[in-house]
């Protein structure tokens, strides 16, 4: 199917490029990324289809980078398609006609689940930071290993399960026994069906789990490299290799993680990955920590703790606090797109300090 196809500047763009307007970090993205072989990948992907009247398809660029200003500007598919009616910034970057038709937000929607049925945003995650690494703008020195919770759009309504406690000695999942406990909540069904129940501390949490992976290289740190999401209620001990897999870590370069990754298995899985082992000691009932171990442990927290600035960015900046879409596959993307954000706003901060 073709794709609407560039008009000649009409006379709006004209006056719009000929406007003096303040450089953004739109522009300078613009300038820091080769666009080509993403477009490349994005075409070679994906199947338009004309919208409901017939028109062509927008190009997969331009619709990309529209996903890219939702998670900078944390906007929602409506918001999107007023603010590129009236934002000169926004038309610059996504290369739309100042006078021409914009992408509504069913189409938006459209193409992002496009994105997650064909599964390919780590790879397109892939390419742009090859271009950062490229530019020297990050580097594989080491990184961290976590998981946050983020909370599912949806509440539920009624009691029937026990809470798994985050971090937990005990296996994974509660067992399914009646028995009464302080921290059983009850409910009767919602209709984020991947979503489930985890209690931290005093709180209860209803959602999902990011597990990721960002650098950890000194000034340079925090880049997002890979991840995956699963419901709160998974441990993140039973993740450590996959979230190992998907990072396309360094052999010879330092992983970090916090006492919830620390098992025999997981430092198996370093050693035979070429690893070097940086998670924290967990003392036990018969064997606590020595005084080497807790120097070890206080030395690992120094840099592991950097990971919790990443999220805490992610949360607040782009609105990853809670989930926007329902499913386990709508979580995972959003982590990606958020990441790819994430990295190329960050990139660009560096270039200019």
């Amino acid at each position: 199917m073709a794709e609407r196809s560039p008009k000649a500047p009409l006379l709006g763009d004209y006056f719009m490029a000929r406007r003096k307007t303040k450089r953004t970090f739109l522009d300078d993205i613009d300038a820091l990324i080769d666009w080509r072989p993403i477009l490349s990948f994005l075409n070679k992907k994906l199947t338009r289809k004309a919208d409901a009247v017939g028109n062509p398809a927008y190009p997969a660029l331009a619709m990309f980078k529209i996903l890219l200003l939702q998670r900078w500007y944390n906007l929602s598919d409506p918001a999107t398609e007023q603010a590129l009616y009236d934002r000169l910034s926004f038309i610059r970057f996504v290369g739309l006609s100042f006078e021409g038709d914009v992408p509504d937000e069913t189409t938006i929607c459209r193409f992002r689940n496009g994105l997650i049925k064909l599964n390919i945003l780590d790879k397109v995650l892939d390419r742009i930071n090859e271009q950062l690494e490229a530019k020297g703008l990050l580097v594989r020195e080491g990184t961290v290993v976590d998981a946050s919770v983020v909370e599912s759009s949806r509440r539920p309504r009624k009691i029937i399960d026990i809470l798994p406690e985050d971090r937990a000695e005990e296996a994974e999942q509660p067992p399914t026994s009646t028995a009464k406990s302080d921290c059983s909540v009850k409910v009767s069904f919602s209709d984020d069906a991947d979503a489930a129940w985890l209690k931290k501390g005093r709180c209860s949490h209803y959602g999902y789990k990011i597990h990721a992976a960002p650098a950890s290289t000194g000034a340079r740190d925090g880049f997002f490299l890979g991840g995956h999401a699963t419901s709160a209620n998974r441990s993140d001990m039973r993740e450590f290799e996959t979230l190992l897999d998907e990072i396309h870590v360094v052999p010879g370069t330092y992983v970090y993680g916090d006492k919830g990754y620390s098992s025999g298995a997981n430092r198996d899985a370093l050693l035979a990955r070429g690893l070097k082992d940086a998670t924290m000691d967990k003392a036990t009932r018969r064997a606590p920590l020595t005084a080497y171990e807790r120097l070890r442990n206080r030395l690992i927290s120094s840099v592991r703790c950097g990971v919790e600035r990443v999220f805490g960015t992610w949360k607040r900046g782009y609105g990853l606090a809670r989930a926007r879409y329902l499913g386990l596959k709508k979580v995972c993307a959003e982590l990606y797109l958020v990441g790819m954000a994430f990295n190329l706003k960050k990139a660009v901060l560096l270039m200019r300090t």
